[in-house]
């Protein structure tokens, strides 16, 4: 796992929010940046849980050889991060350990409900807002938000070239 301090900043993490703005998230859209985001993970080999929220319902889950109910679990606790403030699980978590507390202290917030921990991402609508989330669980926490990140933005720029 990488240090702390080689983390994104508070400031970093707001950029890159900033940055993923989709231009929809309807199922057949849900259902492409899954499926992106599947076969990155299985042609990596990595051992992960994919899933795509809009609101309360789930537009896409996959489970790849080696995730875990526990994997699953983390999602969904990781999700309601991103429901309740908007901003990716990794993001409030880093503003907790800017103020040396944690969601408990700071939020009155129960650890089995809530995870701040990296892989669950916002998405956002062009005017809409924050409509859903996307998370990746099984990897180490930094390595969840960046392989999230990296299949939104992937996902993006053949959107926006199409």
């Amino acid at each position: 796992m990488a240090a702390p301090d080689s983390w994104p900043t508070l400031e970093q993490l707001l950029q890159e929010e900033s940055e993923i703005v989709l231009p929809t998230l309807s199922e057949n859209f849900a259902y492409n940046l899954g499926r992106r985001a599947t076969d990155a993970a299985w042609n990596e080999g990595l051992t992960v849980v994919v899933g795509i929220w809009r609101g309360e319902h789930q537009l896409f889950h996959a489970a790849l050889p080696g995730s875990t109910q526990d994997n699953d679990e983390w999602l969904r606790r990781k999700g309601r991060v991103v429901q309740r403030f908007e901003h990716s699980s990794l993001y409030m978590g880093q503003l907790c350990r800017d103020y040396g507390t944690n969601m408990s202290e700071k939020f009155m917030l129960p650890s089995s409900q809530y995870a701040m921990h990296g892989g669950a991402i916002p998405l956002r609508v062009h005017d809409a807002g924050v409509v859903g989330w996307m998370g990746v669980s099984g990897l180490p926490q930094l390595d969840d938000h960046t392989f999230a990140v990296r299949i939104l933005r992937a996902e993006l720029g053949e959107t926006i070239t199409e």
